[in-house]
């Protein structure tokens, strides 16, 4: 049977007591300490500080007052004293009545935020202070029943953090995963075997050259017709612009030679009006307000670099979209020439690109001069389709290997709370 004392935290920790001013001789020629981090370190300066000072003698405990529930709490283990500024308190510890590793986890559970919570009258406002912590009575366990439980923390602990990084390199196998899966359906790669099977798909009028060749001829039809404006001609793709080698029946292009880019009506305060029809921002989930400025397949992409990346979307039907978002679509004849999923991939693919080429500091945006000389490998339409399947069904997997790693990861971070629970079960 365990053997439990209650006692209060002062028999067991003395305050160090002393308040000098950030001037006083007894501080002015000490370094400062910087902050405890959640994980106990400390961290030295030489800063000044405007704020009154205390004295923190070598093996002194000390406590952040404001973050000490979250783990902001160490044993100073250096040669000289240091000062500190009033958040903090520092406390001599009596070895014979606590083994502080075991009170600096105790510290953490939840036993002892429900004895703040019980103890100390109004609560705790702003910060733990020494007049709040050692009148706590406490259930403590004897010197050698609090070194086991260290023991017992340790070792989940360290099993914990196996199950971890574990976790950690498996959701970084996933994130390379999904960036491989695509790197190799635009290089032709996913699709290989597809090719060998289907030859008659990628040759002939087939060939992707030949759709661009059809793509050109619609776009030269319009503009005679006057319905569309002949653009500035893109440059010749050069050698040096080529990143990897075609597959069979593929072609390079410009995204600007295959596709029209337009740009939404509205601006984003539009959206909380409400209504039945999706608001894209491409940084945000759609929204809905009452009318629609577009009715189309298309794919839209973020105008603006929002919380350090460019997003991409595909849509089918009635929509609006946001002044800064590109609504890239296709005339009619052109539309028949590819894939809408396959162009998404296409622009999935060249982000990173994209995010090198844009302009701005603070905030980061595209424009058509950095869109429209967009070099991609161009495939044929039923390859298109093919590669568009085949990431469905590889992203479906990808998704259940990533949800079962968060789930590994959810139950890691409650085998900790049962550990903590089972820790201090006793106190």
């Amino acid at each position: 049977m365990v053997n439990l004392q209650k006692v209060r935290i002062s028999q067991f920790l003395k305050e160090r007591v002393g308040r000098y001013r950030p001037n006083d001789e007894a501080v002015r020629s000490l370094k400062r300490l910087d902050k405890i981090d959640f994980s106990g370190n400390v961290y030295l300066t030489d800063k000044d500080s405007k704020t009154d000072m205390i004295i923190i003698e070598p093996g002194d405990l000390v406590i952040s007052g404001i973050n000490v529930s979250k783990g902001a709490i160490a044993v100073y283990y250096g040669e000289e004293p240091i000062t500190a500024t009033i958040h903090y308190s520092s406390y001599v510890f009596d070895k014979n009545q606590v083994d502080i590793n075991y009170f600096k986890r105790f510290i953490k559970s939840p036993s002892f935020v429900q004895a703040l919570k019980d103890q100390v009258k109004g609560g705790i406002k702003t910060e733990i202070k020494p007049k709040h912590l050692l009148p706590l009575e406490i259930l403590l366990p004897d010197i050698d029943k609090q070194k086991e439980i260290v023991s017992f923390f340790n070792t989940a602990e360290n099993e914990i953090d196996l199950i971890s990084k574990n976790n950690n390199q498996q959701q970084s196998h996933i994130i390379n995963l999904r960036q491989q899966v695509i790197q190799e359906a635009i290089e032709g790669k996913l699709t290989a075997s597809w090719r060998r099977e289907q030859p008659a798909l990628i040759s002939g009028d087939n060939h992707a050259s030949k759709l661009l060749e059809k793509i050109e001829a619609e776009k030269e039809r319009l503009i005679k017709e006057g319905k569309i404006k002949r653009g500035k001609p893109l440059a010749t793709i050069t050698d040096d612009e080529k990143p990897f080698e075609l597959s069979e029946g593929w072609e390079w292009c410009r995204l600007g030679d295959i596709v029209n880019f337009d740009t939404g009506k509205l601006d984003s305060n539009a959206a909380v009006e409400g209504g039945i029809y999706p608001f894209f921002t491409c940084s945000k989930e759609p929204l809905e307000i009452d009318n629609y400025d577009f009715d189309c397949e298309a794919v839209l992409l973020a105008g603006n670099n929002a919380a350090g990346k460019y997003n991409v979307k595909y849509f089918k039907g009635k929509f609006n979209a946001y002044q800064r978002t590109y609504v890239i679509t296709a005339n009619k004849l052109m539309g028949e020439q590819f894939n809408y999923r396959f162009l998404k991939i296409l622009l999935e693919y060249s982000l990173e690109y994209l995010r090198e080429k844009s302009l701005g500091s603070l905030t980061q945006y595209l424009t058509l001069g950095i869109l429209k000389p967009l070099v991609i490998a161009f495939s044929p339409l039923a390859e298109q389709g093919a590669i568009v399947e085949l990431i469905r069904r590889l992203t479906e997997m990808i998704d259940e290997l990533e949800k079962q790693v968060a789930e590994r990861k959810e139950q890691s971070e409650m085998l900790m709370q049962s550990v903590m629970r089972e820790a201090f079960a006793t106190s």
